[in-house]
C-alpha cells in the first residue's frame, strides 16, 4: 500500500558531473569519481546551481522513472526531467471535474487547510509542553487557542475565498508567536515575520529552502499516484504553478519544514556562517549550509510515526505519498472524503 521510501540524491557542490556508469550514477568532481550509487535505488535526484549531467544518465533515469530537478542555490526550481506519463487518464479528468465543481473541490480545501492549523498548532503545544517557563509562553498559549478555533471554523467555511481569509489569520496567529519558539539568542537568527521571494533573513531563508524541498516531494507524490500536480483544490490556478502539490504540503509544513529550521537554530548547528547575504538583500544558504540542512531534512524523513488513517508506523516521509493516495481513492470514489494528516 505504501510506496518504498527510496532515496534522494542531492548534489549541491559546484562544479559537480553525473553520469551513467553500468546501472550505477557516479559522481565526478574535479575529474575524480567520489561515489556510486545504485540508480534503482533512488527515487529522485536534486541538482542545485552550477551542476551537470551528462546525456547518458538523462535517457537513462528517464526511462526508469527517476526524476531529476534542477534548482538554483536558493531552492527555486529551474526545471525537471521525467519520462512517459504513466498517470491514469479517467483520474486526471475526475481530478480536473472535482477543481472545476465548488461543491467537490471546497470539501478537499477545508480539510487541507484544518490539518495544516491542527499541525500548526501541535507545534506550538509541543513548545508549551517543553518550554511552559519560557517568555512568551502566554503569547504561544494565547496562539494555540486561536489556532485551535481556526481549524474547527474551517472545516465548515462556507466558500473558497473565505476559507483563504481563515488561512490568513490562522497564519497571522502562528507568525506572530514563531518568534517565541527560537531559543538561540543571536541576533542573526531574529525573526521579525516570514518573507520570501527573496528571503531577507536567515530564518526566513532556511524555512524557503525547506519548503522548496517539501514543494518537490509533494510533486512527486502527485506523479506517483496519476494526478496532475497543477490542478489544485486551494490554490488557484497559475501558469508553472504546482497548486495541487501546494495544496498537498501544506499538512507538513510544521511538523516537517519549520520544526527542522528551529531544531537546527535552537541546538546551534546552522550558523551564521552557513547564510550568506546578496547584494539585492537576498538571504540564501551557503553550500555548507545546504548541506546542513538537507542531511537534516533526510534524518527527519526518515523518523517513524503512526498514521491515523492507515493505522500503522510510516516514515514521516512517506505521509505525502499516503496523503495523495487517499486523493486519488477519493477522486475515484473508492473512499467518500479525503482524510487530512493530523501530527501526534
Amino acid at each position: 500500500m505504501v510506496k518504498k521510501l527510496l532515496n534522494t540524491l542531492y548534489v549541491t557542490t559546484e562544479g559537480a558531473y553525473l553520469r551513467k556508469d553500468g546501472e550505477t550514477v557516479a559522481v565526478d568532481i574535479d575529474g575524480t569519481t567520489r561515489s556510486r550509487l545504485p540508480a534503482h535505488l533512488l527515487g529522485q535526484i536534486v541538482m542545485f546551481g552550477e551542476t551537470a549531467m551528462s546525456p547518458g544518465l538523462m535517457i537513462h533515469a528517464a526511462e526508469i522513472g527517476l526524476s531529476v530537478a534542477w534548482l538554483t542555490y536558493s531552492g527555486k526550481l529551474a526545471g525537471r526531467l521525467e519520462g512517459p506519463q504513466t498517470g491514469n487518464v479517467l483520474l486526471r479528468r475526475a481530478q480536473h471535474r472535482a477543481t472545476d465543481d465548488p461543491a467537490v473541490a471546497l470539501p478537499v480545501a477545508r480539510v487541507v487547510i484544518a490539518a495544516k492549523v491542527a499541525n500548526q498548532r501541535a507545534l506550538l503545544r509541543r513548545h508549551l509542553r517543553d518550554y511552559g517557563d519560557a517568555p512568551g509562553a502566554d503569547a504561544v498559549d494565547a496562539a494555540q487557542r486561536r489556532l485551535a478555533d481556526a481549524a474547527r471554523l474551517a472545516l465548515s467555511a462556507p466558500d473558497l475565498d473565505i476559507l483563504r481569509g481563515m488561512e490568513g489569520e490562522a497564519a497571522n496567529a502562528y507568525w506572530s508567536v514563531f518568534p517565541h519558539l527560537i531559543r538561540n539568542d543571536d541576533p542573526a537568527f531574529a525573526f521579525a515575520g516570514r518573507n520570501r521571494r527573496p528571503p531577507r533573513d536567515p530564518m526566513n531563508a532556511v524555512l524557503s529552502f525547506l519548503y522548496a524541498m517539501a514543494a518537490l516531494d509533494a510533486r512527486a507524490a502527485c506523479e506517483v499516484h496519476g494526478l496532475d500536480p497543477q490542478m489544485g483544490f486551494l490554490h488557484r490556478d497559475r501558469p508553472g504553478r504546482m497548486s495541487l502539490a501546494l495544496d498537498l504540503m501544506e499538512e507538513v509544513r510544521a511538523p516537517l519544514c519549520d520544526r527542522i529550521a528551529l531544531s537546527l537554530v535552537n541546538r546551534r548547528q546552522l550558523k551564521p556562517s552557513h547564510l550568506e547575504r546578496q547584494e539585492t538583500g537576498a538571504v540564501l544558504l551557503t553550500e555548507d549550509g545546504r548541506k546542513l540542512v538537507l542531511t537534516a531534512w533526510q534524518e527527519r524523513k526518515r523518523s517513524e510515526l503512526r498514521h491515523p488513517w492507515l493505522d500503522e508506523s510510516i516514515p514521516l516521509g512517506l505521509v505525502l505519498q499516503v496523503q495523495a493516495q487517499i486523493l486519488a481513492r477519493h477522486l475515484r470514489g473508492d473512499v467518500s472524503d479525503y482524510v487530512g494528516w493530523l501530527w501526534s
